[in-house]
């Protein structure tokens, strides 16, 4: 029904101020508010690669677009996946189609390549780096504990003087990359940053090691909640990490390396 509601006229007003006549009373119309639709959220399970047979695949969420908030928002989460992601992965199928590389994994991909070829360099690197990303994080954040722990008292002193290097490291890095904590090849945890899509597996990495955990500071990765506020992206991410999870990549990477 819409809203109706009595309203003075101009002329009236003047009679205020006039000679006292008779006021008049208008009915005016006044609209509804637009109603706001809220966008329903999807399910990360049904965001596919266009190419069912291709050789890399999404894996899906631990957790649903929600799953993190208050510290990364859905409308971010799902973002991310469904868009960026799985860009990401749709490209790279289509880059090495053909190839010897389809029948590679992405490790193997990264480790040998040829950083000349900017189609498979970025795509390889953007789909290696979300998954990484995505599968560290969890609603059940906290500090590090058991072996990897051990490691970072070792190499940093104490957790809060890893967290403030770390800290300081995604704040300081210049446009889109990515803050990595790798185990290089004397088993040492370093922090390093790579740009765009690189990452320390990639044959030119400034730093090489293996990625036990990933923080992604492209803008699409914060810039809906946090908007310019880059270090308070950062601060929350220590909310969301999944210890548990990098701990298992720190034990694997102290075999391979």
């Amino acid at each position: 029904m819409k809203n109706r509601i009595l309203v003075l006229t101009f002329a009236t007003i003047i009679g205020f101020t006039s000679c006292g006549k008779d006021k008049e009373l208008v009915e005016v119309t006044i609209p509804e508010p637009e109603k706001i639709e809220k966008t329903a959220m999807g399910n990360p399970a049904d965001v596919k690669a266009d190419d069912a047979e291709g050789a890399f695949q999404m894996k899906g969420l631990p957790y649903t677009y929600n799953g993190l908030e208050p510290f990364i928002d859905a409308k971010t989460m799902e973002t991310h996946y469904s868009k960026h992601h799985v860009g990401y992965c749709n490209k790279l199928n289509a880059a090495v189609k053909g190839t010897d590389l389809e029948s590679k994994s992405i490790e193997e991909i990264l480790k040998k390549l040829d950083m000349s070829k900017a189609d498979v360099r970025n795509n390889a690197g953007g789909y290696y780096n979300h998954n990484f990303f995505f599968e560290t994080l969890n609603a059940n954040g906290g500090e590090a504990t058991d072996e990897v722990l051990e490691a970072i008292n070792t190499d940093f002193g104490s957790y809060d003087e890893f967290k403030k290097q770390f800290s300081e490291s995604a704040t300081k890095l210049f446009g889109s990359g990515w803050v990595w904590l790798i185990k290089d090849r004397t088993g040492k945890l370093v922090i390093s940053t790579t740009s765009n899509q690189d990452n320390p597996l990639m044959s030119k990495a400034e730093v090489k090691g293996t990625p036990i955990l990933a923080l992604d500071v492209w803008e699409h990765a914060y810039y809906l909640k946090y908007q310019n506020k880059r270090k308070d992206y950062i601060d929350a991410y220590f909310n969301v990490i999944n210890w548990k999870k990098v701990n298992e990549k720190f034990k694997a990477a102290a075999v391979t390396e």
